[in-house]
C-alpha cells in the first residue's frame, strides 16, 4: 500500500533526510585508499548514532532461510559489486577504485535512504564517466517525479538516458517507496514504459536509485546471499536519493 505522508510525517522525513545527507558528506571526507570497508562501516555507524540516528540496514532480515541478517551499517560495493557489499576487514579500498556506499538512516521512526558512488584516488576516465552518467540518470528520472506523471515515466527516463551511453540498468532490483518502513510501495524499476504504472501524487516519498552496469546487464548473487556482482566483471555504479513529491517540483530530502 502506498502511503501519503502527512505534514508532520514530511517534517520527520526531512529531518532524517538531512542526517542521511550529512552522513554521506562525512563519508566523502574520510574515505581513502588503504581503509577497509569494515573500518569505514564502524566510523559511519558511530557518526549516525552520535547524531541521534540508527543505521537501519544493520540486522536487516534477508528473508531467505539460512542467510543471516545484514551485518553492516552500510553496503560497501567496490568496482564490479553492484549492491549489498558486506563490510569486511579483508576488503581494502584501493587507489583507482569506485565504491558505492548505500545507507539507510532511521530517526524518530522514519527512514532516509541514499547512495553515492565514490571515486577513490586516480580513477580511470571510463569509471569516472560511468559514475557521472549514473548520477545524471537520477536527475533525468526525477524530472517526472511530479503530480500527474506515472512511475513508468520515471523508469523510462532513467533507462533511456543510461542506454544511450552503451550502459545497462539493473533489472532485478529497483527503487521503492520509503517512510516508516525502509521498503514501501511502490516499486520503481529503472526501466519501463511511459504512461504506465501508479500515478504520482503529492505526499509520496520515493527512493529513486539508478543502478548501472558498464557492459552486460547480467548479475550474479554470491554465496553469502547478499552480495550482487556483475556477471562479466565489468564496473557498476549506483546513485540514490529520497525524494518528496510536492504540488510542484520534487524535493530531494537527502541532499543538503
Amino acid at each position: 500500500m502506498v502511503t501519503i505522508k502527512s505534514n508532520r510525517e514530511i517534517e520527520l522525513m526531512k529531518e532524517v533526510g538531512k542526517l542521511t545527507a550529512r552522513t554521506h558528506e562525512y563519508i566523502a571526507k574520510i574515505i581513502k585508499p588503504g581503509m577497509s570497508t569494515y573500518e569505514l562501516d564502524q566510523l559511519v555507524e558511530k557518526f549516525i548514532r552520535e547524531n541521534g540516528g540508527t543505521p537501519a540496514q544493520k540486522g536487516y532480515p534477508s528473508g531467505i532461510k539460512g542467510v543471516p541478517n545484514f551485518p553492516g551499517s552500510i553496503c560497501a560495493s567496490i568496482n564490479d559489486v553492484v549492491i549489498h557489499g558486506i563490510p569486511s576487514k579483508k576488503d581494502i579500498i584501493k587507489d583507482g577504485d569506485i565504491i558505492s556506499i548505500d545507507l539507510v538512516v532511521e530517526k524518530n521512526g522514519y527512514n532516509g535512504d541514499a547512495c553515492r558512488t565514490h571515486l577513490v584516488g586516480n580513477v580511470s576516465t571510463e569509471a569516472r564517466k560511468l559514475v557521472e552518467v549514473t548520477e545524471q540518470a537520477f536527475w533525468e528520472g526525477i524530472k517526472y517525479a511530479k503530480k500527474g506523471y506515472r512511475i513508468g515515466d520515471i523508469s523510462y527516463a532513467i533507462n533511456e538516458y543510461v542506454t544511450k551511453f552503451g550502459y545497462s540498468v539493473v533489472r532485478e532490483f529497483q527503487g521503492h517507496g520509503i517512510g516508516k518502513e525502509m521498503h514501501e510501495d511502490p516499486g520503481i524499476p529503472n526501466y519501463g514504459k511511459k504512461g504506465r504504472g501508479l500515478r504520482i501524487e503529492p505526499g509520496m516519498t520515493l527512493a529513486i536509485e539508478p543502478m548501472v552496469i558498464e557492459k552486460n546487464p547480467d548479475i550474479w548473487e554470491l554465496e553469502d546471499g547478499w552480495t550482487i556482482v556483475t556477471a562479466d566483471g565489468s564496473l557498476s555504479a549506483h546513485y540514490e536519493n529520497t525524494v518528496l513529491i510536492t504540488e510542484n517540483e520534487p524535493k530531494v530530502l537527502t541532499i543538503i
